[in-house]
């Protein structure tokens, strides 16, 4: 995966792409409009990345913090929000704003975003309402945890994904789980807890 471009900005084509130059080789990165305008053409920039691998092509989303980042990755986590709403949400308010619209649980706020209806906002908001109830705070709370621990859960959370399991069922379902506990440990931990429901 690109983790990050370090570059000259080449061109910003507003909306939403930049071209960012890496040692002669031209980037075309999609990032939210209020960090387009903090670009300037050649000058130099540090870009966080997210690569998109879809069935429709390769696309590269570039942030300008690792809140941005971070708040991305979990909006598209969000069945029926792909990169390109994500992107808007980003565009549309920051980090903080977003985040404090989906912990107050304020659907009209969420529906602001470009393609967003109330049934989205809604849920947008019932599966990331648990993971930003502290605001901003608690997007990076896991970041305190041991990276091993970050990949057993995340490998939890994406087993019980394709088995058909929300993400908001999945987090509910592995919270409490023992600190130590490998991904296989804590598949049976939420698969137990979800079957006794």
């Amino acid at each position: 995966m690109i983790a990050f471009l370090n570059g000259t900005v080449a061109a910003v084509l507003p909306p939403q792409t930049a071209y960012i130059d890496v040692a002669g080789v031209g980037y075309a990165v999609a990032m939210p409009g209020g960090d387009l305008g903090k670009l300037a053409v050649g000058e130099e920039a540090r870009v966080l990345t997210y690569l998109s691998v879809t069935e429709n092509g390769i696309a590269l989303f570039g942030f300008l913090s690792e809140e941005e980042r971070a708040l991305f990755e979990k909006l598209i986590g969000v069945s029926k929000v792909g990169p390109k709403m994500a992107l808007a949400a980003l565009s549309t308010f920051s980090p903080a704003e977003l985040a404090d619209a989906i912990a107050s649980q304020d659907i009209a706020r969420v529906s602001h975003i470009p393609g967003v209806g109330k049934k989205t906002a809604e849920r947008i908001i019932l599966e990331l309402k648990g993971t930003l109830e502290g605001g901003m705070a608690s997007l990076f709370s896991q970041g305190e945890v041991e990276p091993a621990r970050n990949l057993a859960v995340q490998g939890a959370t994406e087993a019980l994904l394709s088995m058909g399991f929300t993400s908001a069922e999945a987090e509910v379902a592995l919270r409490g789980a023992p600190e130590d506990a490998g991904e296989g440990a804590l598949l049976q931990y939420a698969l137990k807890r979800l079957g006794s429901r």
